[in-house]
């Protein structure tokens, strides 16, 4: 009960003061920062940023609504626009940090999926080479065992095989390489946006 009647004797106190500051908000030239202000812990995307900076302008705001004599208000008038526009700045700064690392996450989730893409691509070019150079060695034997009947023919086929094999190598090799390259590029970046 005395916790009811101590609020009521509160409010009656401050509703007269709270007037007089409104009156005097009207006089000192401080609505319209108020206004930028309320503007600022209003919008949903900025409000929870640059606290601190709102909390000087509220604070710049309350020094004007106290300071009397004119070149005391005009000083403390611009002190109070300088700190609402700080505030904002601030604020947008915050939201621009935001969107640029928005922007970071998305930029390196595109370059894993862009990598990803390339060792698939690596692979089903590695598997298909080495079909053809199963296919290439498979025929290759059939024309060493013909070969192998006729005496001439022998070592030609024979140099055939050589050449085919080892230019098959070097580029399965390459196509090995190639796809142990991305999968290593893949993790570094994985790693990157992990941290």
């Amino acid at each position: 009960m005395s916790r009811t009647i101590h609020a009521v004797m509160i409010a009656t106190l401050l509703v007269p003061g709270a007037a007089l500051a409104q009156s005097r908000n009207a006089d000192d030239g401080s609505a319209p920062l108020q206004a930028r202000l309320q503007a600022l812990d209003a919008d949903p995307e900025r409000a929870p940023l640059a606290a601190y900076e709102r909390l000087r302008a509220r604070q710049a705001l309350d020094a004007l609504a106290g300071t009397r004599g004119a070149q005391a208000k005009a000083d403390a008038r611009q002190v109070a626009e300088w700190r609402v526009e700080t505030a904002e700045i601030a604020a947008a700064t915050g939201l621009a940090r935001r969107q640029i690392d928005r922007l970071d996450r998305e930029r390196s989730e595109l370059l894993v999926e862009a990598s990803r893409q390339d060792a698939a691509r690596a692979r089903a070019e590695a598997e298909r080479l080495r079909i053809q150079a199963q296919i290439q060695a498979e025929e290759a034997e059939r024309l060493r065992l013909e070969a192998e009947m006729e005496s001439g023919a022998r070592q030609r086929a024979e140099g055939v095989l050589d050449d085919v094999a080892k230019s098959q190598a070097e580029r399965l090799r390459a196509a090995r390489q190639r796809e142990a390259e991305l999968k290593r590029q893949e993790a570094e970046l994985l790693k990157s946006l992990e941290d």
